[in-house]
């Protein structure tokens, strides 16, 4: 079955989007989409010193994302700065430090596009049941964090008070966002992986009338934007990843229609609907 070379694409890709989705939705409700981008950002300095190191690309991508997410809760702790300089301060400078370092290493030859835009054509049966184990992993942490991360992202104070322990949740959230960049750097690249993140939950708010719906929904989107990017990129003879994210842009679009208006008032009124029921008895 897995063989074919764009049966593995969807196969990885679905396993991508199954666990972007969850996590977007508190990337949207936290606004830390520029948290994604420093993440991501740091993934190639990841790549860089795994090639200098001889070490797996994966894991250094993971130690260098878990790093940053690390330094970030420090210096929140220590620096007068904002959240969003040290974002950016982070981010750029992972990004600079990479390239740079890439540079350097005139010795490796590199697919630099590749790791920017993401190859998802390129996969392997190796690259499928690491992002499946390690979605399956995420999503499994994720579920048992669920309710004091939710509670620390709606009051921090309120959670801490009923001893949820929000900044261990909010350390193992971000533990989570980068075994998720790790994972999906091969099949949207660096520049691309904050969009599937960000886009797929965006459109989920558009129809969800409760959190755990959103995060389903999010997943449930991501896949669509995943099938439909990759038919599109077959016929037109377009880039994977990119196609992808236009796909996922796309569906973003009709959703904020007055067709996705409508689709919406339908879902809001159904869920009222069992809410009373399951109210009534």
């Amino acid at each position: 079955m897995l063989d074919d070379f764009f049966t593995r694409a969807i196969v990885a890709g679905l396993g991508v989007a199954l666990v972007a989705g969850p996590l977007g939705c508190f990337i949207i409700w936290r606004r830390l989409a520029y948290f994604g981008d420093t993440l991501s950002h740091a993934a190639l300095l990841g790549v860089a010193l795994a090639f200098l190191l001889e070490v797996n690309v994966t894991l250094a991508v993971f130690a260098v994302s878990a790093l940053i997410s690390l330094a970030l809760l420090a210096l929140q702790k220590r620096a007068t700065l904002s959240s969003d300089a040290l974002l950016g301060l982070l981010s750029h400078s992972a990004l600079a430090l990479g390239l740079v370092a890439l540079a350097f290493m005139s010795w490796v030859r590199i697919d630099l596009m590749g790791l920017l835009f993401g190859d998802i054509l390129a996969v392997s049966k190796t690259d499928i049941a690491v992002i499946w184990s390690g979605g399956i992993a995420v999503l499994g942490v994720l579920v048992l964090i669920w309710r004091p991360l939710f509670a620390a992202t709606v009051n921090a104070e309120l959670a801490e008070a009923e001893g949820l322990n929000p900044d261990r949740a909010n350390l193992v959230f971000m533990i989570l966002m980068a075994t998720v960049i790790a994972i999906s750097m091969k099949i949207v690249g660096v520049l691309l992986i904050t969009a599937m993140l960000i886009i797929p939950a965006a459109t989920a708010r558009r129809f969800a009338s409760g959190p755990e719906q959103m995060a389903v929904f999010a997943s449930i989107i991501g896949m669509l934007a995943v099938v439909l990017g990759l038919e599109g990129s077959l016929n037109w003879d377009t880039p994977s990843g990119p196609t992808i994210v236009v796909a996922a842009l796309g569906l973003f679009l009709l959703a904020m229609s007055p067709l996705g208006g409508r689709i919406a008032s339908l879902a809001k009124q159904r869920s009222d609907r069992i809410n009373r029921k399951g109210s009534l008895s």
